[in-house]
């Protein structure tokens, strides 16, 4: 069973795949915990399967996601990537919006997954947008997949602005003040705006105060650089504006073959309703609610996390 720090004893590797197709120079940075090499046979062997972790955003790094190679400690392999426009990979911010699609990041994975040669089997996890991005790339390419693994993450754009809107109901009057007031006169780059924010950010997506260092940079990529974001989100988690704004996988989820299991925080912006269609439309689905935990459980109950998602991953080797 993986521990919390197992990460920490495996080896690490790093590199670069060429992305997309036809540009010079374009690249997606990717690392490894554990041993690639031992992966890439388990299909035929029986043992631990590689694992593939999508991180959220729009537009973040997967620096926040780090505590998840811990799962590296059953002796199976841990993939993390940045995708095409952050952390570590090629930014581009003089791009149009529109060349950022879910399409895209579908290739990108699908592209990643061929380049480490581990299509003849693995395990997909997605993290809040990285969770919106699974299912998409199940449905695209559903070869190799063994499972799925949905974390906070929401099967349609409009449950998400729903629900986060009932959270933000609940927020102090001031903030709310706040925060509509600098919307309205499209002022949200100011740091009243950000101070704002933080109050629902602190309940609803880390309640980690202060934020861990990985937590840090990933938001600090997204402050850095947030090219993505802002296309394809917007200005923060509750004010959506962009191009994700009429995205849903709801009516296509029956498509899904994978055994899948969707999991969230107690107190998460990921509210029970916006994973929901996940549990009625997938055919073969299990869930898990963290206590105590919001947005990010792999962070908040790191021990926790590690033996609900091992155990699936286990059980589907």
């Amino acid at each position: 069973m993986a521990t919390v720090g197992d990460a920490a004893r495996l080896a690490v590797g790093e590199g670069r795949m060429p992305f997309p197709a036809g540009t010079t120079g374009h690249s997606t940075w990717y690392r490894v915990t554990g041993d690639l090499a031992a992966a890439r046979t388990a299909a035929q062997d029986g043992g631990p399967l590689p694992l593939v972790v999508v991180h959220g955003g729009p537009g973040a790094s997967h620096d926040y996601t780090l505590a998840m190679a811990d799962l590296a400690g059953d002796g199976r392999a841990v993939v993390h990537y940045d995708q095409l426009g952050c952390g570590r990979s090629t930014h581009l911010p003089d791009v149009p919006k529109d060349f950022w699609t879910v399409e895209l990041y579908v290739e990108e994975l699908a592209a990643l997954v061929a380049h480490l040669g581990i299509g003849g089997g693995y395990h997909l996890l997605g993290q809040s947008w990285g969770g919106m991005l699974g299912p998409e790339m199940v449905l695209a390419h559903p070869e190799g997949v063994r499972t799925l693994s949905i974390c906070d993450s929401p099967a349609s754009m409009q449950l998400w602005v729903a629900a986060a809107n009932e959270l933000r109901a609940l927020l102090p009057p001031d903030v709310q003040a706040t925060l509509l007031r600098h919307e309205q006169a499209g002022t949200t780059a100011d740091p009243e705006y950000a101070e704002a924010e933080k109050v629902f950010y602190d309940r609803h997506v880390c309640r980690v105060v202060p934020n861990p260092p990985e937590v840090a940079a990933s938001f600090a990529q997204i402050e850095a650089d947030p090219t993505v974001y802002h296309a394809m989100n917007g200005p923060s988690e509750f004010h959506v504006v962009g191009s994700l704004l009429t995205w849903s996988v709801v009516d296509r989820l029956g498509g899904i073959a994978a055994p899948t299991l969707v999991v969230a925080g107690e107190h998460d912006e990921a509210r029970p309703s916006v994973w929901a269609p996940f549990l009625e439309n997938i055919p073969d689905v299990r869930s898990h609610v963290f206590a105590d935990s919001s947005h990010m459980p792999h962070v908040e109950a790191p021990q926790e996390f590690l033996d609900v998602i091992g155990a699936f991953l286990r059980d589907h080797d």
